[in-house]
C-alpha cells in the first residue's frame, strides 16, 4: 500500500470511497476538499469495455468543452497562403510551412496543438517521430487535419480536448480547473460523458462504461453514478 500524503488523506476523509455519487454531488465533494497551492485540474477517468488492440474497438476523438479548460492553449498551424492567413485571423500563435516544419524538426515545439490541412499532411507525416511521442501529431479524428483551419483554431482556443483509449481501455480527460464554478465543471463533465458514450464502437460487446471517476490533480477519485446518462444512450 503506497504511503499517502497528508493532503491526500485529508481529501479522502471528505467522502465514502465505496459510494457512487451523482456528478453534481461529486463536484460538490471535490470543491469542498482541501487543495494544493496551485489551481488543480479536474479530470474524468473512464474504464471502458473495449479491446484497444482491435482497430474496430479503439476510440479517439475530440470535443469542445462549453466552459473551456481554463488553460491558455498555444496553437500552431502548418499551412500556406489563404489557409495561413485564415489561421492567423482566427488567433493561431504560430503559422508557417517549411519554416515551421524545420523548427519542429530541430526540436522547437512551443505549442500545445498542431493543426494542418490534408494537402500538407504528407510533409507533416515526416515529423511523426518528433510529434508522436508528445501527442502532437495532427489527426483527422481529432479535427486537427482539416480544410477549415480557422474553425479548428477557434475550437482549440475555446477549450477543445482530445480523448483516446490507452492499451488498457482507459481514457483520462481534463474537464476544467477546481477554481471553476461547480456548475461549469458539471456542464463540461456532462459533455464529455455523453461524447464518450456516443463513441462506443459497434464491435464492442459486454458492459461498455465499466467505471468512471472524477478527481483533481492531487485528490483521490470520486466514483460516479452515470445511470441517468446510460439510460439516454441505451
Amino acid at each position: 500500500m503506497p504511503k499517502r500524503s497528508k493532503l491526500y488523506r485529508s481529501q479522502a476523509e471528505k467522502y465514502d470511497r465505496a459510494t457512487f455519487y451523482s456528478l453534481s454531488k461529486a463536484v460538490e465533494i471535490l470543491k469542498g476538499m482541501p487543495h494544493a497551492k496551485f489551481n488543480e485540474t479536474v479530470e474524468l477517468a473512464f474504464r471502458l469495455g473495449i479491446d484497444p488492440r482491435q482497430t474496430d474497438q479503439n476510440i479517439r476523438g475530440a470535443v469542445a468543452l462549453p466552459k473551456g479548460t481554463g488553460k491558455n492553449v498555444r496553437v500552431a498551424v502548418i499551412a500556406a497562403e489563404t489557409d495561413a492567413d485564415a489561421a492567423r485571423a482566427a488567433g493561431a500563435d504560430l503559422v508557417g510551412l517549411n519554416d515551421l516544419i524545420n523548427e519542429i524538426k530541430g526540436g522547437k515545439m512551443d505549442f500545445d496543438v498542431l493543426i494542418t490541412t490534408p494537402e500538407n499532411m504528407s510533409q507533416v507525416r515526416a515529423l511523426g517521430r518528433v510529434l508522436g511521442p508528445r501527442g502532437l501529431m495532427p489527426n483527422p479524428k481529432t479535427g486537427t487535419v482539416t480544410d477549415d483551419v480557422a474553425a479548428a483554431v477557434k475550437e482549440a482556443k475555446a477549450g477543445r480536448v482530445e480523448y483516446r483509449a490507452d492499451k488498457a481501455g482507459c481514457v483520462q480527460v481534463p474537464v476544467g480547473k477546481i477554481s471553476f464554478e461547480a456548475a461549469d465543471i458539471v456542464v463540461n463533465a456532462e459533455t464529455l460523458v455523453k461524447t464518450i458514450l456516443r463513441a462506443k464502437p459497434a464491435a464492442a460487446s459486454g458492459v461498455y462504461m465499466q467505471s468512471c471517476t472524477i478527481s483533481t490533480t492531487m485528490s483521490p477519485g470520486v466514483r460516479l453514478d452515470l445511470k441517468e446518462y446510460l439510460k439516454v444512450n441505451a
